[in-house]
């Protein structure tokens, strides 16, 4: 019992170290993620636009093929 009241007050003392560092760091990532989550959503629309452009193009061009 002895024992963790003097770990407690060992551990208690001073501030926490680089934690605001590490929060910056983690905000950073988080923002980069989502960042390229947002490109990813982008480019997956403008395919998806394009493929039913071309779509769109083959229909309006088939029956003067035929």
């Amino acid at each position: 019992m002895q024992t963790q009241s003097v770990l407690l007050k060992i551990m208690a003392k001073g501030p926490e170290k680089n934690t605001k560092n590490k929060a910056l760091h983690t905000k950073l990532l988080n923002r980069k993620k989502a960042k390229l989550q947002e490109e990813k959503k982008e480019s997956a629309l403008r395919l998806k636009a394009l493929v039913a452009q071309m779509n769109q193009k083959i229909k309006d061009n088939l029956p003067d093929n035929q």
